[in-house]
């Protein structure tokens, strides 16, 4: 879990152009600056190419944190 973590951190950090970012589980959007609903979209989406997986509009609505969007990768990972 870790490694996606990592691998997610340097998505948001591309996406934001903020090397400082330090993604933690209980990270949400509001506590990154730079991350409002149109960067949550290419987050979703520059995640769903990297990981090669796709996500459900149900299942991004549900995510709370970096934890939670962290397990989903996993979950997705692990089904292909």
């Amino acid at each position: 879990m870790d490694e996606i973590r990592d691998k997610l951190q340097d998505i948001i950090r591309d996406i934001l152009e903020d090397s400082s970012i330090i993604l933690h589980n209980q990270t949400t959007a509001k506590d990154v600056e730079g991350w409002n609903s149109l960067t949550h979209i290419i987050i979703v989406v520059t995640v769903e190419n990297k990981f090669d997986i796709q996500f459900e509009t149900a299942e991004v609505s549900e995510l709370k944190n970096v934890g939670d969007l962290v397990a989903l990768i996993q979950k997705k990972i692990v089904k292909k």
